[in-house]
């Protein structure tokens, strides 16, 4: 890389993004507007000169028209020192022997001789006479001579000379309207990133995400039409929402773990100091509190390997194998009949879901159901059944305990929610978010409703094959 390269990346990195915008645009206008004030300026000049090489050209006509061609060389006029007066002009032989003794007003050189004896092409040349500008035309004249006619240049010089004054103040500013343009464009394209930076600076510096950029009116006529930097401020208001949500639900979950956690482990301090003092306790109070301390101990680190499952707001990705349900569904039915001895469990699996299966994680589907399962036989009363069906499109679990009422459905996949009911009873209130979970990690849907005739009932849709 040469080092004008290196200076200007190390230039363009070490100005800000405006600056470097501001000078891109303002650069593009003023190449444009040089560009057209120097192309005007040679447009002007050449109509200027070819309106008086026109003249010449016909002053030469007319010289040729009024003379005849056994005229003898020498000046014919010479008027043109004067502005305004007409062409000067003389004839000139190919052969300089032929000169007349009077000298020639105007310039003679080989190049005139050739022209007089056709060896060579009429032509214009830009002179100095009498100390003024002019312009000459040289021609052939009948049989090897040749006639030279000048005219006096300074209304075209002039006139370039204004037009280039004049082209030079627009070009001018031109380019002091394209640096105030340039840097117009910048403030007001990057305006949105400058309150987008403003605002992840102040997040940054707050730790508050409930700050959002603010958006500019959308135009009458064009709703939903936004340009790019408006559509990035309106993605990262968006992911605010997303952070400030989710830093939300994390203070709930420490908030909800806390609460949850201290009524078992003031259990658990209880029951260890009473253990502490085993030599003041009978057999059965040590063998009581210390059935009480392992059970308690057992609740707490069901709680907390829950809360680190839930904490991390997706499931992990482990390899997927294919996983049939119904003999998993059935697995999962055997282990709740072990647990809960006292409520009948009836499975019921429709044929096109006898070779049912998806792709997914068998443990973590097991655990899905199992959560349902003991959700559902927590609320059953003595000798109601649970009743399991899985068809083709969705898995059912319903209890005929008292069901769930209007005001709690949409709560009852929130972390820690327990209805008034359920408050009395064991349980977290973690089981039903954590297979909400699971069934959103295999793009399944898990739906609470009231069941016909009383009861809950839990739909687990399962994903499109």
């Amino acid at each position: 890389m040469s080092a004008r390269r290196r200076l200007g990346t190390r230039w363009r990195r070490r100005r800000p993004l405006r600056t470097r915008l501001a000078v891109a645009a303002a650069a593009a206008v003023a190449l444009v507007a040089i560009g057209v004030c120097a192309a005007a300026f040679f447009v002007i000049r050449y109509k200027l000169y070819q309106q008086l090489d026109q003249n010449l050209a016909q002053s030469a006509t007319l010289i040729a028209q009024q003379r005849h061609y056994d005229t003898e060389p020498g000046v014919v006029t010479g008027e043109c020192r004067y502005l305004g007066a007409p062409a000067c002009s003389q004839i000139v032989p190919a052969d300089a022997a032929d000169d007349p003794a009077e000298p020639y007003l105007l310039p003679v050189t080989g190049e005139t001789r050739k022209v007089a004896a056709r060896q060579a092409a009429p032509y214009y040349t830009s002179l100095t006479l009498h100390g003024k500008p002019t312009r000459m035309y040289t021609t052939s004249y009948g049989d090897g001579d040749a006639v030279q006619v000048a005219l006096r240049a300074d209304i075209a010089e002039r006139g370039v000379s204004q037009a280039a004054s004049l082209l030079s103040a627009v070009g001018g500013a031109g380019v002091l309207l394209s640096a105030v343009g340039g840097y117009w464009v910048s403030r007001t394209g990057l305006a949105p990133i400058t309150r987008l930076t403003a605002t992840a600076e102040r997040i940054a510096a707050t730790r508050d995400a409930r700050h959002r950029i603010e958006l500019p009116p959308e135009p009458p006529g064009r709703a939903g039409h936004q340009d790019e930097v408006t559509r990035l401020a309106t993605t990262f208001n968006t992911m605010l929402a997303e952070l400030e949500e989710s830093v939300a639900a994390r203070r709930r979950l420490v908030a909800d773990a806390s609460h949850e956690l201290r009524t078992p482990l003031t259990a658990l301090r209880t029951n260890a100091e009473l253990l502490a003092r085993a030599d003041r306790l009978t057999d059965a109070q040590r063998e009581r509190a210390s059935g009480a301390l392992g059970r308690q101990l057992r609740e707490v680190t069901g709680l907390v390997n829950d809360l680190i499952e839930l904490a991390r707001d997706e499931e992990p990705q482990p390899l997927l194998e294919e996983v049939r349900l119904a003999p998993l569904t059935a697995h999962a039915v055997d282990a709740a009949r072990e647990h809960w001895p006292a409520v009948p469990f009836a499975l019921r699996v429709a044929p096109e879901a006898v070779d049912l299966s998806v792709p997914g994680v068998p443990a973590r589907l097991s655990r899905l159901l199992t959560n349902l399962l003991d959700n559902a036989a927590k609320f059953s009363p003595a000798g109601a059944p649970v009743e399991v069906s899985l068809t083709g499109a969705a898995l059912t679990v319903r209890d005929h305990g008292p069901g769930i009422a209007e005001e709690d459905l949409p709560y009852v996949f929130d972390r820690f929610y327990r209805a008034e009911k359920a408050r009395a009873l064991p349980g977290s209130g973690l089981g039903l978010a954590m297979a909400r979970q699971i069934a959103h990690a295999h793009k399944a849907e898990l739906t609470a409703e009231r069941a016909p005739g009383g009861g809950a009932q839990f739909r687990l849709t399962l994903p499109a094959p």
